[in-house]
């Protein structure tokens, strides 16, 4: 899997760096046999907001000619990561059952 991490109105640290590589390796390890793609961006929404959802995440995944995509709004931006983790992991999922169904001449 090959990660492009990219931020907005915001620096990259290693922790951070670290933090988001840990969350796409939960997406990497279900996407194991695929040729996968990420663009994770990260960020705040803009340079004067100091209260509500200011920051964001958003991830682009393309394997096997699909492309998945999610984002998230929120308070934290550890929070925001979390959810677009799992936003993919359950649109994965999906994919993988009707791929699955499909296999098997099943109707869903």
């Amino acid at each position: 899997m090959k990660l492009n991490i990219s931020v907005k109105n915001i620096e990259l640290d290693n922790p951070l760096r670290a933090f988001v590589e840990q969350k796409m390796s939960d997406i990497e390890r279900l996407l194991a046999k695929e040729n996968t793609l990420v663009k994770f961006e990260i960020g705040k929404l803009s340079k004067h907001h100091r209260t509500g959802l200011v920051f964001f995440a958003e991830a682009n995944v393309s394997f096997g000619g699909k492309l998945l995509r999610a984002e998230a709004k929120h308070v934290d931006l550890r929070a925001a990561i979390v959810e677009v983790k799992d936003d993919l992991r359950v649109q994965i999922g999906k994919l993988k059952e009707r791929a699955k169904a499909k296999r098997t001449g099943r109707r869903l």
